[in-house]
């Protein structure tokens, strides 16, 4: 084994080795695994996206939570904060979010005391949405095994939200999830979510929005607007932003030049064709999503790898394609200087499981908007 033998000062041997302790490892573990990721990501380019926000001129701080490649980051960014702390467990997501901020998040949201997560203003979080998706749900349902709440891994990761939320009191939040979470259980699964957000001492606003009108992709998310009463009064009001009124379409974000390795082999596209046909005559609504440069894209899924059958670009005389990763880095509004550092197979994991980057912005502009209209008072913090 090759060894290099790096000076450290002191502040970055401690932030070090408190990261370490973070994860349960020791100091060499932990280092030679950042080293590892970090070249591999390619540490000349990895500031190529934009800046981290000047802590002297930021408008407010914020913790990234369940941060997959950094979507939510680059919106929450683009509104003038300064992200102070993220927290990503997948490791293949960990290489992306290095290569493009530079900061290795840290791990397990479970492991980590509350307490030690830094003082911020804004909490954001797309805490797991799979045991309250409909595919989710339905997966869960064949497999014998519960969902929402009583997933004993995914579906209890909100309550570890909330203990953030009681330990740090931040002003504003901001929580991400599928459509589905309000009518999960019949509506108890929310209900437990609201109930506990209001005794947190939290005034809630909610609403599902469409990321139509800003990418090329019909993709219904639920957003929650928290604002901390004993900053901003009883009654604080909020809107959600109206969007765009002329949507894109798929050409706006299709590359002009793909590799061959994405149009769908003659076994694939006939399976697709023949599975489509078996449903349509069971009545059923199950099959592939072809479209072409003017329409507007099914959601994409972090099941895409497989087949791509959600969508699929037509091509010229031939077998439809996938969309390339970079594709659906676009068609969740990631700028084209985001780095993919992953194979194709991660990459269609990590934009499926992504939040749509422009529609995220708008609410968080709201959200600053209404912070700085508000002027809120510094909260008394939990003791």
């Amino acid at each position: 084994m090759a060894q290099l033998h790096i000076k450290l000062t002191d502040e970055v041997h401690d932030r070090l080795q408190k990261r370490a302790a973070e994860f349960n490892v020791s100091l060499q573990e932990y280092a030679d695994q950042a080293l590892g990721i970090a070249a591999e990501a390619g540490l000349t380019k990895m500031y190529t996206l934009r800046k981290t926000v000047d802590s002297s001129k930021a408008k407010f701080t914020f913790c990234d939570l369940f941060a997959g490649v950094g979507g939510t980051r680059l919106a929450f960014q683009a509104a003038g904060g300064k992200c102070v702390f993220t927290s990503e467990w997948d490791r293949f997501s960990q290489k992306t979010y290095l290569a493009n901020f530079g900061d290795m998040p840290a791990g397990d949201i479970t492991k980590i005391e509350p307490a030690s997560i830094p003082d911020h203003d804004i909490l954001v979080a797309g805490f797991p949405c799979q045991p309250f998706s409909i595919a989710g749900v339905s997966k869960k349902n064949a497999l014998g095994r519960e969902h929402g709440f009583k997933d004993k891994t995914q579906g209890t990761l909100f309550f570890n939200i909330a203990k953030i939320l009681e330990a740090k009191h931040p002003k504003m939040f901001l929580l991400e999830n599928v459509k589905n979470l309000r009518s999960h259980d019949g509506g108890n699964t929310y209900r437990i979510i609201l109930g506990t957000l209001d005794e947190l001492g939290y005034e809630v606003f909610d609403e599902i929005v469409d990321a139509q009108p800003y990418v090329p992709q019909h993709r219904e998310r639920i957003l929650l607007v928290g604002f901390y009463r004993k900053a901003f009064g009883d009654k604080p009001s909020f809107v959600f932003p109206k969007p765009p009124k002329k949507a894109p379409t798929l050409k706006t974000i299709l590359e002009d030049k793909v590799d061959r390795k994405y149009i769908l082999t003659d076994h694939l596209w006939k399976y697709l064709q023949d599975y489509a046909e078996k449903h349509r005559r069971k009545g059923n609504g199950f099959g592939f999503g072809l479209v072409n440069e003017s329409s507007v894209a099914r959601t994409l899924s972090a099941r895409y790898y497989k087949d791509g059958s959600e969508i699929l670009i037509e091509t010229k005389g031939g077998n439809p394609r996938r969309l390339t990763p970079r594709e659906c880095a676009r068609l969740m509004g990631f700028p084209d200087s985001f780095r993919i550092p992953v194979s194709d197979t991660q990459a269609y994991r990590q934009f499926g499981n992504s939040v749509v980057v422009p529609a995220v912005e708008a609410v968080a502009k709201a959200m600053v908007s209404t912070y700085l209209e508000l002027k809120p008072s510094e909260p008394r913090r939990a003791k």
